[in-house]
């Protein structure tokens, strides 16, 4: 007989992990509602093509993509933000600004497994569209803080890492890099601290030549900056930065703004200033930021930016937009390390005990109607001995049984055990629904 077995970096959830990842969840629902945010979806089936005017055609290799029957190129989604890009763009004129939305999805991408990465993970997004002022993005930061103090994790366990690729091409641009050249350069930026000097060297000479050293030592001083107070004397001394002094002081005025209103909602011990955060995507516009481990295997948990230009790229219609997304499976590594996830078993409210078959029937409707006003009622599928009926709901920690025994029913009567105590009473049929103390563990 052949063994099936899980495929290379998918997951099998057996209840108990069900219940572990419907608590992520549920977290996920709660912080976002708390913001307002608007639950949407998406097929999870998209065109190919979607995701290639995101990405470029090199985005291929990473997506589990076929022809279909209708001679279709289409690919798993590997993220929400194009999908969400296609549902804004297609009733840009009719939503209301801002538009505030998330989604919980399973996302697919065909990479080598390993730690923290696998094939399909389930994302938590957020976005807020049609808002250009920081407000939007103070916000996005602020959900991102509750939603993992949400889980338990304080100032001391993680931190927002807040960069700005504005200033980033600022930078770039003082030092003559044209604009073609930008994207190449950032994502060299972008893997900086994973790689060492000469490595980063050799990558940026074809863009300085015989300034490369030169630059590196720049980008050193500039990756030091961790208060937007020390950009403004840091840019003044740029070769070539001249003519573009105007949109950085204005620039630095808006990341001045966006820390004030961090700070109003009482949330900068959570967040620093990070320049070593460029994100390698290339349809961030502006303000980017990671939420990272801050102690312990410093795990990347989140992360996001305002991306202003990708909505009207994909579908024609110029629509503002920030947002962040956080994956399951890191956050649920973190959690797991530090004692975080609580116990989630979840016992029945009540179990239904019979003596004899003649009580059965009684029993089951009795059993219905306590569901019916919503309790969680548990009893035996099958004919077995009294005294194994007790010894299972003490297995399975249910706290109150009501034991059908045919002297009690002859008044019209059952018993009710507590189960945690060992108390027992009689109760009247008719009154079972109103125990105080069933409603109170239900």
């Amino acid at each position: 007989m052949m063994k099936f077995e899980t495929l290379p970096g998918f997951r099998t959830f057996y209840p108990e992990h069900c219940a572990v990842r419907n608590y992520l969840f549920n977290q996920w629902r709660t912080v976002a509602q708390l913001f307002n945010f608007q639950e949407y979806d998406a097929p999870t089936l998209e065109p190919l093509e979607l995701y290639v005017e995101k990405s470029g055609d090199e985005i291929v290799s990473q997506l589990f993509n076929f022809t279909d029957r209708g001679e279709r190129e289409v690919a798993l989604r590997p993220e929400m933000t194009p999908s969400l890009a296609r549902l804004v763009g297609s009733k840009a004129n009719s939503l209301k600004r801002p538009i505030k939305w998330f989604s919980i999805g399973e996302q697919f991408r065909y990479e080598r497994p390993q730690k923290g990465r696998l094939r399909s993970f389930y994302q938590f997004n957020v976005d807020i569209l049609g808002e250009p002022g920081v407000g939007a993005d103070a916000e996005l930061i602020a959900c991102l803080i509750e939603s993992l103090r949400l889980f338990g994790l304080e100032s001391n366990d993680f931190k927002i890492r807040l960069s700005d690729r504005k200033l980033w091409v600022f930078f770039l641009q003082s030092w003559g890099i044209a604009e073609a050249e930008l994207p190449s350069v950032l994502s060299v930026m972008d893997r900086i601290e994973k790689m060492d000097e000469s490595a980063v060297f050799d990558q940026l000479k074809p863009y300085f030549s015989d300034d490369a050293h030169a630059f590196l030592e720049s980008v050193k001083s500039f990756l030091e900056i961790s208060s937007y107070q020390q950009l403004e004397p840091f840019f003044s001394q740029l070769k070539g930065s001249v003519s573009h002094i105007s949109g950085i002081n204005e620039r630095i005025s808006e990341l001045g703004s966006l820390n004030s209103l961090i700070a109003d909602m009482g949330l900068s011990d959570y967040v620093v200033i990070d320049f070593k955060v460029v994100r390698g995507l290339a349809y961030y516009t502006g303000f980017v930021f990671e939420a990272f481990e801050f102690s312990g295997k410093g795990r990347a948990l989140a992360g996001g930016g305002r991306y202003d230009d990708l909505i009207d790229r994909l579908t024609g219609n110029a629509t503002e937009a920030v947002g962040f997304a956080m994956g399951d499976v890191t956050l649920l590594d973190l959690l797991e390390s530090k004692g975080k996830v609580p116990t989630l078993h979840q016992a029945p409210t009540v179990a239904l005990i019979f003596s004899d078959d003649e009580a059965i029937p009684l029993a089951l409707k009795d059993g219905q109607i306590l569901r019916r006003s919503g309790y969680t009622v548990e009893y035996p599928l099958r004919k077995i001995g009294f005294s194994k009926q007790f010894k299972e709901v003490n297995q399975k920690g249910i706290p109150y049984a009501f034991i059908y025994g045919s002297d009690e029913l002859k008044e019209n009567k059952v018993k009710l055990k507590n189960f945690k105590t060992g108390e027992e009473s009689l109760i009247v049929r008719e009154e079972l629904m109103m125990i105080e103390a069933l409603r109170t563990d239900s």
